[in-house]
This record gives structure tokens, C-alpha cells and sequence, in this order.
């Protein structure tokens, strides 16, 4: 259902509140760049420090401008399923494409219990669901078997995963449960080459919040199976990678951004705080390896 090079996007801050301009810059920009769908308010995207009123509205800008150029993947998650149902109803409304629902982070269910929760998002709100495993940050892993199961239940509901789980058999385990067609997407950039190898369809990136052309570009070579040239575009992406995570994360992909844009504040909110010194000088030497800054 989605491919290709698809930014988690940052939620740009001035003064503690939403900048509603900065965002609708970010969205024209990203299209314009190249990137083949948009993820409002995931983890990049700070949702966890967002109040549902507000959620809910960088969810309604995207959708508004991106105005139907490309489909938005509204962040939906939650560790209390009625809320990621209320999100999923608000999302459906608005007109967003499918809505991004993590594992329910900190209440630590059991397997059984993720399929409840996703089984209940699925019933109740008629909005595709992309899957969201990420255990480094969740506890809770949404293991193979459970995959398998909840997308044999719900075949037209449940259409794609992100995996930032970091184990590449995943894609093989995914496509023998499942079958080739499931959109699997990968989670972590530095595993997006091998991962499209695996069989994966694209990427929900960090990286492409600040190089969305290399991105997409780099999506385009390994689609059209040009080898040599996604390595060396991800030679240049490399060092990227690892430097958006050179601190806690999105402190320093709104650090990337405010060096590329002067519209982009590196605002970001507490607990979080702005990217360590050493973490922006990794930021600027990644920028310069990658062509630019």
C-alpha cells in the first residue's frame, strides 16, 4: 500500500508552542524534495509531549497541505487503546491515508494482550493500520507469530508494518506468514539497503526530515536495482544516520534542520533537550559528508 522514501516528521516548536508556519513549510518542501508519503506526529514528530488537541491539529495540517499530493500516515498510538482509538477516529475524519499505531508502550502487554488492543483498533475505526514495532523504546516487541496472526485477522485493516526492531530475518519471517505483497517499511535508516533487500518496500526515516532528495533518490536506485548507485548514496547517507541519534532523538534532526533552514527552530520539549555540543558537531560533519551544508 506505501513505498518509497516516507519522513517521520519533526513538529517544529517556537516558544513552547506549535509553529504552524514552520510545519506547512515542512510538509511543501518534503513533497517538493520528494518523499512519497508523510508521518505526522510519531516519535520524531514528539507526540508523547503533545495534548491531544494538539495532536490532533498537526495531524489536520499535514492533511491540509499536503492537499491529496501525496498520502499522510497519521501518527495514532497510544499505551491506552481508547485513546488510539480516539486518534484513529479523528485521523480517519481528516482525511489521512492510514494511522501509525505502536506497540502500547510502558504497560508492557503480553502478546495476547497486543492482539487485543490491536484487534479493538481494528473493529472500531475503519482507518488502515500500519503497524509500529520499535521494542528499544516500547519494551514490548510485537513478535513475528503476532504479526502474522493479527494480519491474517484483519487482511483489509492492518496493511503494512514499520519494524525498527533492528532484526532483518523479520522480513523473511513476514513474507513467509504472510505472504510477498505485505508492505513491510522499514524503522531504522542505517538498515533501509538491506532491509529493501530483504524484500522491504521503503522507509519511515529520520534522515529524510533533513535530506529528502537523497532519500528519495536512494529509494529510486534500489528500486530500479541500480546496486552500485543506492551504495554510494547511502555511503553519503551513512553518517546521517547515526548522527540524528547522537543524542536523544528528535534534538538533533531539529538541530539538522534549523542548519538547512532558517524557518526551523531547533525548539524541542522537555524531557528532551537541545542536542549536546558534541552531538552538533556530528550533526555538521554528517551534513557536509552528505553534500549539505
Amino acid at each position: 500500500m506505501f513505498s518509497g522514501s516516507i519522513p517521520a516528521l519533526a513538529t517544529p516548536f517556537r516558544d513552547g508552542s506549535l509553529d504552524e508556519g514552520a510545519f506547512r513549510q515542512l510538509v511543501d518542501w518534503q513533497i517538493d524534495q520528494g518523499s512519497a508519503a508523510l508521518v505526522p506526529c510519531g516519535t520524531t514528530g514528539e507526540a508523547s509531549t503533545l495534548s491531544n488537541a494538539e495532536h490532533h491539529r498537526v495531524i489536520e495540517i499535514c492533511i491540509e497541505q499536503a492537499a491529496g499530493r501525496v498520502p499522510v500516515i497519521a501518527g495514532c498510538g497510544s499505551n491506552d487503546t481508547r485513546n488510539a482509538e480516539m486518534h484513529m477516529v479523528f485521523a480517519k475524519k481528516a482525511g489521512a491515508a492510514a494511522g501509525l499505531c505502536v506497540a502500547p508502550y510502558y504497560n508492557r502487554p503480553s502478546q495476547a494482550g497486543l492482539i487485543a488492543h490491536f484487534s479493538y483498533l481494528a473493529e472500531n475505526c475503519d482507518l488502515p493500520i500500519v503497524l509500529y514495532n520499535v521494542p528499544s523504546r516500547t519494551v514490548t516487541d510485537i513478535e513475528d507469530e503476532t504479526v502474522v496472526a493479527l494480519v491474517r485477522k484483519y487482511p483489509d485493516r492492518i496493511v503494512a508494518i514499520k519494524d525498527a526492531s533492528g532484526d532483518l530475518s523479520r522480513v523473511a519471517d513476514h513474507r513467509m506468514g504472510i505472504g510477498r505483497e505485505f508492505c513491510q517499511l522499514s524503522g531504522n535508516d542505517e538498515l533501509w539497503l538491506p532491509h529493501s533487500a530483504a524484500g522491504g518496500r521503503g522507509a519511515i526515516s529520520v534522515t529524510a526530515n533533513v535530506a529528502p532528495a537523497l532519500c528519495a533518490e536512494f529509494q529510486a536506485a534500489i528500486a530500479a536495482n541500480e546496486l552500485k548507485k543506492a551504495r554510494d548514496l547511502n555511503d553519503r547517507l551513512f553518517p546521517l544516520h547515526y548522527a540524528m541519534f547522537s543524542d536523544a532523538s528528535p534534538a538533533p534532526v531539529k538541530y539538522a534542520l534549523s542548519r538547512v533552514h532558517d524557518w526551523f527552530s531547533p525548539d524541542v520539549r522537555l524531557p528532551i533537550i537541545e542536542a549536546s555540543e558534541e552531538s552538533r558537531r556530528a550533526v555538521d560533519e554528517a551534513l557536509v559528508h552528505a553534500g549539505l551544508m
